[in-house]
């Protein structure tokens, strides 16, 4: 069926972007840009917008360009969602332990040797986790360690960055996680950053801000090379589901979702089960991380079709789409920060997405891909902005656009409700005392 364009309003909205109609059924939104107009020679180039829209049954709706490779950027990190939850599943839980090698004197309140830190991959362990900890420390009696705190190369506290700002060398890894949990075991060393947290946990959990858990170390920190020769388990931090933390990665794109490559596998490997799960050739998707940093390659056809496959995972969980992406009108993170418009008036709470964005890599890249909820009903999209580096804005700005009129052409937007608050990072985690959920073998530190 050949595109047309609906006549536009003036030069000037017209050159901004591509317009949408709706054509006799089956119904299909057809685009294209007429000739732009002359422009002021300082007037910054359009952003050139390629896309691949489908029905939930893959009914093509809308193509762009939808079969050349593009770099998803953070829209990986749906792959990764999906691979998690049918290898994981939704209520797998990190077990961390929590050992000593020394005496414990309850009634002076010290632990005379070293303790221990067995990390099994948690990868959304913060602060308020080891605030946890430490008010079961001290509900055990110890708020000294003579000895020093020793962690292994599969336990992380807080943040680092994803690719580029991890540190490679996992000694000095184990070290740095090590350090940062002796200082938010002990309010002496705690920076105004973890005092919020303290008070925002406290007022959370009916606890008194003036009197935080406390559990100094005294002898230093360091990696545990190997597992003590006898264990004496304190306790284990049992951590939220995966699918609540994979929620939270999503929502904020956060690209320490790369710890998870210790529990499920390399990039390479989420290639090819991507290729298999939407049926494509194996050498048509290409991933450097799992997170989205770095070069990669998909094209926004193949998106969309992970996106369908992602919504069938769920159904099969018992999960919504809405529990694991971010809500454009409902969710905090990069879709409401960089989509704001998407979340007020009439379309808030229609637009279910994942944000992807590179500044540099590949000319910098903007994409945008997930489900949108309309009166014709729910539409799977990717639509992306290749080479918009120093125009993200703008591109953005174009994205918002392409979307506010898909949506119109297919019969105005259908809400759909929020999928509750997103979790603190405490929520759902548990202190136990029984046997951790994996072998001796595997949780020993390598």
């Amino acid at each position: 069926m050949k595109d047309t364009t609906l006549p536009h309003r003036s030069a000037r909205r017209h050159r901004q972007a591509p317009l949408l109609i709706l054509l006799a059924l089956p119904w299909i939104v057809a685009a294209s840009s007429s000739r732009p107009a002359r422009r002021p020679a300082h007037r910054a180039a359009p952003v050139n917008l390629v896309w691949h829209v489908e029905t939930l049954d893959g009914t093509e709706v809308s193509t762009i360009q939808g079969d050349e490779p593009i770099n998803p950027a953070s829209v990986v990190k749906v792959a990764t969602t999906l691979w998690a939850l049918e290898k994981l599943g939704p209520e797998h839980r990190f077990d961390t332990v929590f050992a000593t090698q020394g005496a414990l004197d309850a009634a002076k309140g010290t632990l005379a040797g070293d303790l221990i830190v067995l990390g099994n991959g948690d990868p959304d362990f913060h602060a308020e986790n080891a605030f946890l900890v430490a008010l079961r420390l001290n509900e055990l009696g110890i708020r000294t360690v003579r000895g020093s705190l020793r962690v292994n190369d599969t336990f992380w506290i807080g943040w680092e960055g994803g690719t580029g700002r991890v540190i490679t060398d996992p000694r000095i890894r184990a070290e740095q996680m090590a350090q940062r949990l002796r200082a938010a075991l002990d309010p002496k060393r705690w920076n105004n950053m973890t005092r919020r947290a303290w008070r925002e946990f406290a007022i959370r959990r009916g606890l008194p801000t003036a009197r935080p858990p406390a559990v100094a170390v005294l002898g230093g920190i360091g990696a545990l090379t190997r597992p003590p020769d006898a264990r004496n388990i304190l306790l284990i931090h049992r951590s939220k589901g995966v699918a609540d933390a994979l929620r939270r990665f999503d929502c904020f794109s956060n690209n320490d979702i790369e710890r998870l490559g210790a529990s499920l596998g390399s990039a390479s490997e989420l290639a090819q089960r991507v290729s298999e799960v939407i049926g494509a050739p194996p050498d048509s998707v290409l991933l450097e991380t799992i997170s989205g940093l770095g070069t990669n390659r998909m094209t926004p056809r193949s998106v969309v079709q992970l996106l369908r496959a992602l919504r069938t995972t769920c159904a099969r969980l018992g999960l919504t789409v809405e529990s694991l992406l971010p809500v454009a009108g409902c969710d905090p993170g990069t879709l409401n920060h960089s989509f704001a418009r998407l979340g007020t008036g009439p379309n808030a709470m229609s637009v279910t997405a994942k944000t992807g964005t590179l500044t540099s890599t590949d000319g910098g890249t903007a994409v945008l891909a997930g489900f949108v909820s309309t009166g014709r009903g729910d539409l799977a999209f990717c639509v992306a902005a290749p080479h918009a580096g120093g125009r993200l804005s703008q591109a953005r700005a174009a994205q918002a656009r392409w979307l506010e009129q898909l949506i119109a052409a297919a019969d105005g937007p259908r809400p759909r409700r929020c999928a509750g608050p997103l979790a603190n990072p405490e929520d759902g985690a548990q202190i136990v005392r029984d046997e951790p959920s994996w072998t001796q073998s595997r949780g020993a530190a390598r």
